[in-house]
């Protein structure tokens, strides 16, 4: 149970720090959390689910991810 626990628990802190990171780029994925499903399978595999976005958080989570010299062609 104690790797169980362990797994969930580092995934929620994942989600917290991607959150938080993408704070202070100044976006926001209202959907972003652990998908419930994959918390359903014994042992849980938790992954992250992103959820939908805006056109416009797309495009500066784009910018976001991609080099200065990259993102400008």
């Amino acid at each position: 149970m104690k790797t169980t626990t362990g797994t969930v628990g580092a995934a929620q802190e994942a989600v917290a720090e991607l959150r938080q990171a993408l704070g202070r780029a100044g976006i926001t994925l209202p959907s972003l959390g652990l998908d419930v499903v994959t918390l359903a399978a014994d042992p849980p595999r938790p992954l992250v689910e992103l959820g939908c976005c805006t056109v416009e958080t797309a495009r500066l989570l784009a910018a976001a991810v991609l080099p200065r010299e990259e993102s400008r062609t």
